[in-house]
């Protein structure tokens, strides 16, 4: 199929879905700043000497994306989504065998920044592994409230983003923020206090 540049992203991530594979081609110069604000983001809460880049970020989450058989994306935020939550399972993974590679000498600590942090903890630092096994106790408790954590902290997306992608409401989106913040915030200081 050959892609006409006034396609809609929403058009082509249909087209993807179905199985067209230049359609993903397509949607990546459309939506390459947003993913590339997405990674720039999630590293600039990693560690200072991190050898992860923004662009080899994008690019992995991309071959991620490329992976996919038959992808169910709804819209430009849902891709969005899921290209955050491919950037936190890359970070995680690069981590883990970071730290395999030095049999676990020291873990990396990474800034709980001021969208996930309670008031005057921002700043503070976070072992990345720990935050994730935390999401994903979250999750076998409440998946959604897992989900909105990792989109919008993860994923820097906005409250309306994360409603869109979620199909929820923008006020169950703020109030389930509220809450799964203060859960982690609590998880983590036990995870700190175990340590």
């Amino acid at each position: 199929m050959a892609i006409e540049p006034s396609i809609p992203v929403s058009e082509l991530l249909l087209h993807w879905g179905n199985g067209d594979r230049t359609a993903l081609e397509a949607i990546l110069p459309l939506v390459y700043n947003e993913l590339r604000r997405l990674a720039r983001y999630r590293l600039q809460q990693q560690r200072p000497n991190h050898t992860l880049q923004t662009t080899a970020l994008v690019h992995e989450a991309y071959l991620r994306l490329a992976q996919e058989k038959s992808p169910q994306v709804e819209n430009r935020a849902h891709f969005l989504g899921i290209a955050a939550q491919l950037m936190r399972w890359i970070l995680v993974d690069y981590e883990r065998n970071r730290r395999a590679a030095k049999r676990g000498a020291g873990a990396t600590r990474v800034t709980l920044d001021h969208n996930i942090a309670a008031p005057g903890s921002a700043g503070r630092v976070v072992d990345l592994l720990a935050l994730d096994e935390a999401l994903g106790r979250l999750a076998k408790m409440d998946a959604q409230q897992s989900q909105i954590i990792e989109l919008r902290y993860f994923g820097g997306l906005t409250i309306e983003d994360t409603s869109e992608f979620l199909g929820i409401s923008p006020a169950t989106v703020k109030r389930s923020w509220a809450s799964a913040r203060a859960w982690l915030l609590r998880e983590m200081g036990r995870g700190e206090v175990r340590a």
